[in-house]
């Protein structure tokens, strides 16, 4: 018969009815792995990588490595391939994953809570000089991060961290990634609750535990009882936030659902209050939610986020309750708007004990091994042998006494870390970048070091709070959409029509109790070379044209797009 208008379908093969193959959700029967990360964390737990790293990859070296554990399995213990040097931002999304590796890896030591001690930075600081040529990055997610380090020195390098009680157990992987925890834990005197046992015990019960080993994607927490919301608790699948209940006093409230990447999403109050004690519960509920019902079968719809906007906030609680609590949560207040705009606790403070905390700055988290250990012989000298590494890519030492604090402050300066630092030392944060990462298009660390440089150098009067977070790449680990600018990198044109490295430019977004996304300007892009002109013309004019009290998020929000060009 031939094809008609009205018979269309008479040349069109019928589809064979078939049973729809899901999303990969184990709580409704979709056990067969979609892709190949499901496939080889169903062949083999990620946590067993750690065997054969040290018994055979670290004596036969980096060729003997099997390829679902170089590029796949090795994350559970902190490892990720280096990208090769040489291969600018353009072969980023050609290249095979072969020809972007490097023989050399990341190291990631997670540290939940932010919490170390000086004889730990000491270790990490001696790890880096030893193995890592001098490298040792601060994360925003309080972690420390090496770079070139060669397979055969893993099994040293992790009988050193164990020996002083850290780990690299789960900071990159499917898995429970790092908790972070508010850096002054237990010392503020502002804070309302203190949530280190909530953390420790989440640390013991679920971190290497094969239970929760096969995710569908990263789960990152946060638990913190600052009044001052000092974890981007917007951005985690999970966050426990401190309030006080008008009946049952102090405990968290509960968000889920963060995330940023390439479809950003703010995590959601579940409007249920948590006590101390019940928080490691909760958190067990709701992991396991996320990889029972998680979405397995597209990696780009995997995290946490996309079940939650589906399913929304009523649903998630409801099913939290009756299938993994087995009983109802109590109803809870959301948390207070914070007083102070800077959420990193840089500067001196006084703590709960009248002793204070140092909380100080490098240039983009960007220290080494050497500055680190001479980091951690001042806090010694100074403080009780305490720190704090913080989520804006921070230090803090803590607990010094108060005829201490100028003689810490002096050492930190002497090392070129800012106790009192400008608004742009403070506020700009860069992810790792081009030097070394495999997904980024530009670089990142030496240019946010230099911006901040030329800005205090340009407009040394601006003193208004402000961030400025660079991204290698579309994945946003340096946090774009919730920046007042926020860079996201990647190849432009410059006026002579040639490609270089260069940005999108994100305006006005912001974490907090009024957090949002910043918005992009048709169009506007800059070259690499042209950030430092375009920052300092946007921030003057927000100077220029401000209202009394108005912060850059709000004037953005009303600017015209040839005042943000």
């Amino acid at each position: 018969m031939a094809a008609t208008p009205e018979n269309p379908a008479a040349t069109t093969p019928r589809r064979k009815p078939g049973r729809h193959r899901g999303e990969g959700q184990w709580a409704v029967g979709h056990f067969t792995p979609l892709n190949g990360n499901e496939q080889f964390k169903k062949d083999d737990d990620g946590l067993n990588v750690r065997t054969r790293i040290e018994t055979i990859y670290s004596k036969r070296g980096f060729d003997s490595i099997d390829p679902n554990d170089l590029r796949g399995r090795m994350r559970w213990w902190g490892l990720y391939t280096q990208r090769r040097q040489g291969i600018d931002g353009g072969k980023t999304a050609i290249l095979e994953p072969e020809e972007l590796d490097d023989e050399y890896f990341m190291l990631r030591v997670r540290i939940d809570g932010g919490r170390l001690t000086t004889e730990q930075l000491r270790v990490i600081g001696e790890i880096s000089q030893e193995f890592a040529r001098g490298t040792a990055d601060l994360t925003d997610r309080q972690n420390i991060q090496y770079h070139w380090i060669r397979i055969e020195d893993v099994p040293e390098i992790w009988n050193r961290l164990e020996a002083v009680g850290l780990s690299t157990t789960e900071a990159c992987g499917d898995t429970p990634r790092v908790i972070l925890g508010s850096p002054v834990a237990g010392i503020a005197a502002d804070e309302i609750i203190d949530g280190t046992p909530a953390i420790d015990e989440i640390q013991r019960r679920f971190i290497g535990n094969p239970a929760f080993s096969n995710l569908p994607r990263k789960f990152k927490s946060a638990v913190s009882g600052s009044p001052q919301l000092d974890v981007a608790h917007e951005i985690n699948d999970i966050a426990f936030v401190g309030v006080e209940h008008p009946e049952h006093g102090p405990g968290f409230d509960l968000w889920v659902g963060g995330g940023l990447s390439t479809n950003p999403k703010l995590g959601v109050r579940l409007g249920a209050w948590v006590p101390l004690d019940e928080v490691p519960d909760v958190y067990e509920g709701v992991i396991s939610i996320f990889r029972d019902y998680g979405y397995r079968r597209l990696r780009t719809r995997a995290r946490l986020k996309f079940l939650v906007a589906d399913w929304g906030p009523e649903k998630f609680r409801q099913v939290l309750q009756d299938e993994y609590l087995k009983r109802e949560l109590l109803d809870g207040p959301a948390p207070e708007q914070p007083k102070d705009v800077w959420r990193d606790h840089l500067g001196v403070h006084r703590q709960n004990d009248g002793r204070f905390y140092v909380g100080f700055a490098s240039r983009v988290g960007r220290v080494d091994g050497a500055t680190l250990s001479k980091i951690a012989e001042l806090a010694e000298t100074h403080g009780s042998g305490r720190l704090r590494t913080t989520a804006e890519q921070k230090l803090i030492v803590l607990d010094v006494a108060e005829d201490r604090v100028d003689s810490l402050v002096s050492g930190l300066e002497a090392l070129g870390l800012k106790v009192n630092a400008s608004p742009f030392r403070r506020g700009t944060m860069a992810c790792t970048g081009i030097e070394f990462c495999k997904l980024a298009i530009v670089e990142t660390k030496a240019r946010g070091a230099s911006l901040i440089d030329e800005l205090e150098r340009r407009i040394p009067e601006f003193d208004e709070p402000i961030t400025i977070n660079i991204n290698g790449c579309p994945n946003s680990c340096a946090r774009i959409q919730v920046a007042d600018i926020g860079l996201k990198g990647q190849l432009v044109l410059d006026s002579e029509g040639n490609q270089v490295e260069g940005f999108q430019v994100h305006l006005g977004g912001a974490l907090g109790l009024e957090a949002g996304f910043g918005r992009k300007v048709r169009g506007l892009k800059v070259t690499s070379a042209e950030l430092p002109d375009y920052v300092e013309r946007v921030l003057t004019r927000f100077q220029a044209e401000r209202t009394e009290g108005e912060r850059f998020a709000a004037w953005t929000a009303r600017a015209s797009e040839e005042a943000l060009s």
